[in-house]
């Protein structure tokens, strides 16, 4: 796949100039912070004691946070110089025609430079390759993470008006746009907050639902199969499974349905359940992954 990650030598670590860069970054991030981090906890508290210490020691980060505090870092390296390669790794572009039909197909979806399917695919890899250096498994370490929770989006597997951000409407009276509220005004209506302490409570109680409560008898779904060795053909299912909620949920009634109509009050409310489930699974699923990176290097 052309464009997946520059040659090592132009793949340079963030120099002090791209922080301060990141820090000035738009805010439109995938899942949104929060979201992201949500994700990362239910991983944290899923992964095997070798994994997390792997994980601590090669991102440099000892703390309860390892994975929370970077599984935002892709979606502000997007935006600087040294990272706009990455930009079309985030998403998959499913040329389908929802509501009618949804479907996801990796030759006809997934472009030239890339897609999130064959990112995830390609950073696995790379994560796997004890030859490359720390720095660069690092920021591998840190695609990963981020597009695990990426692909559980169902925005981010969806081609129609730029995955639903050419689609206008409103929320709570603002301006906004459809992939916006799903990214980010539906998960806090959920968790709370934008906080990084929104997120470890949201996940507290995910965990809880996987470990005894609503999701127990599907944790163990969502990880059949999944296989590090076979990267593409694990991910675009779970791009297609995430897609198909743009015909059943996010796009239900059509266009037309959402287009400058306020949707903080029937539209979240049904929306809720899904996100929540999604939010779940791609951390369920992260810890599973890590794992299987873990033990194989």
């Amino acid at each position: 796949m052309i464009g997946l990650m520059p040659s090592s030598s132009t793949m340079l670590l963030p120099t002090a100039a791209t922080f301060l860069l990141l820090l000035a970054a738009p805010g439109v991030q995938a899942w949104g912070a929060m979201g992201h981090e949500t994700v990362a906890y239910v991983a944290t508290d899923f992964v095997a004691a070798g994994t997390r210490t792997y994980f601590q020691s090669l991102l440099g980060d000892a703390s309860a946070d390892y994975l929370a505090s970077v599984a935002s870092w892709a979606d502000s390296y997007r935006y600087t110089k040294a990272g706009k390669f990455s930009a079309g790794f985030h998403y998959i572009d499913a040329h389908d025609d929802p509501p009618a039909s949804c479907g996801v197909d990796f030759s006809r979806d997934c472009g030239a430079g890339g897609c999130i399917v064959s990112a995830i695919s390609n950073y696995t890899s790379r994560l796997l390759d004890t030859d490359l250096s720390s720095s660069d498994r690092q920021i591998a370490a840190k695609m990963v993470i981020h597009f695990l929770g990426d692909i559980g989006q169902p925005l981010h597997n969806e081609n129609l008006d730029v995955g639903g951000n050419d689609i206008h409407v409103e929320y709570s009276g603002d301006e906004t746009n459809l992939h916006h509220i799903w990214d980010s005004e539906i998960p806090e209506s959920v968790s709370g907050g934008s906080s990084l302490s929104s997120a470890r409570s949201w996940a507290t109680s995910l965990t809880t639902a996987i470990n005894s409560g609503t999701y127990k008898s599907q944790a163990g779904g969502w990880v059949s199969g999944l296989s590090i060795a076979d990267a593409q053909n694990t991910t675009i299912d779970w791009a297609t499974e995430s897609n198909a909620y743009v015909c059943s949920v996010v796009l239900v009634g059509g266009i037309d349905a959402v287009e400058n109509k306020d949707l903080s009050g029937d539209y979240t409310t049904t929306a809720q359940p899904v996100v929540s489930l999604q939010i779940a699974k791609q951390g369920y699923r992260l810890a599973k992954w890590l794992d299987a990176i873990a033990t194989a290097v």
